[in-house]
Order: C-alpha cells, then structure tokens, then sequence
C-alpha cells in the first residue's frame, strides 16, 4: 500500500492562491497539539506572508522593481512552507487525520491520470510556451487568454491570445523571466463555457 504523504502542490498555485493556503495552514497548526514544535516558529512564518501579500498589492503598479520584489517574496515562502511540510510529514508518519489537521494536502493512493484542463509547457525556443487544453466533447473551438505580472482581478484584464479550432497552441513572443497566467474557455453548441482556472507559468 502507498503512504500517505504531505502534498507540495501548492507551490505550483497562483500567488493570491498560495496566500490564502498559507494563511489556512498558519490557523490550523497555531495551537495544534500534535505539531507544537514547528522548524520555523509560526510568528515568524506568519510575518514572511504578511510580507508577501503586501508585495502582490505593491506589485499591482507593474513597476518591474516590484513585480521583482513579489516573486522574491514567493520563493522565500515556497521555501519556508515545504520545510513546514517535511516537519508535518515526519511528524504525521503517513497518519491521514495529522495530515489533515495541518491544512496540507495529503496523496492518495494510485488512481487514473486525469489530464488537465490547461498544461502549459515550454516552448521549443526562449519566450514561448505551449498551451495544451482537454479536449471538450462537442467544442468547435477554444479560446485561449493570458495575463502578465499579476493574476486579473477581472474578465476585462485578460488579453486574448487566439481562438481556434484546435485544443492545444503555441504562445510566443513572451517576455523571459516573467510570470504568466493562462486560461482557456471551450466554445460549445450551448456557448462560451466557464473558462479554467489560471495557470501560473516562469517563461524562459
């Protein structure tokens, strides 16, 4: 049987997502009897995000200092919140209910792969990335919408990329060393569809 592990998955979430989960988890380890002597002490983690939150609003300018600064700020909790995840883990020792008190996520055991609704990839050449979406039954095309910098807080925010025929596209022309947030709506016989949700991508 596969043991139950502590998930790293939110590294790969959107920076207002990965806010909002740390703050979660901050909340369900204070005062959590199992999880009383953390690697990083909890007031200190909690001031690393309380940083980072005030650098995705100072990074709403666009200015590259701070839209720099932001992501600084992300690697710094991405790093301090898998160190909190080993400690959980070897705490836990696979037990599902320690896990869950946590606020991380835990693995489950093997089941079917489901394709995403939105990979995106990189490209073959710097300053591109690829756009795969899962094929929607009945779709007679897709629309494909992206983002720079900073999540949209609103449909309007998007720029549209393409709408095509085909589930899947290749963006180019992107700005190196720069986040990215791509989405993708289905066009049925019923209309536009509900578009997915973001993806953050680090072109190269």
């Amino acid at each position: 049987m596969k043991t139950i592990k502590v998930l790293l998955d939110f590294a790969t979430f959107s920076v207002t997502e990965k806010v909002t989960f740390y703050r979660n988890i901050i909340d369900k380890l204070t005062d959590n009897p199992a999880f009383t002597n953390p690697d990083v002490p909890l007031s200190e983690v909690k001031s690393i995000v309380d940083q980072f939150e005030a650098s995705i609003v100072a990074a709403r300018d666009g200015s590259h200092l701070a839209v720099s600064t932001m992501h600084d700020h992300e690697k710094t909790t991405v790093s301090v919140f898998k160190a909190l995840a080993h400690y959980v883990d070897k705490i836990a020792d696979g037990n599902v209910t320690l896990i869950w008190s946590s606020g991380f996520h835990q693995s489950s055991q093997p089941t079917p792969h489901q394709k995403p609704t939105l990979a995106v990839s990189d490209g073959m050449t710097s300053g591109s990335v690829k756009l795969v979406a899962k094929a929607i039954d009945k779709a007679g095309s897709y629309i494909f919408q992206m983002a720079k910098d900073t999540l949209p807080s609103s449909d309007n925010q998007w720029l549209p990329i393409t709408t095509t025929t085909y589930s899947y596209f290749t963006v180019e022309g992107l700005s190196p060393a720069s986040y990215y947030y791509f989405r993708v709506a289905a066009v049925t016989p019923e209309g536009i569809q509900d578009f997915c949700q973001p993806v953050e991508k680090l072109v190269i």
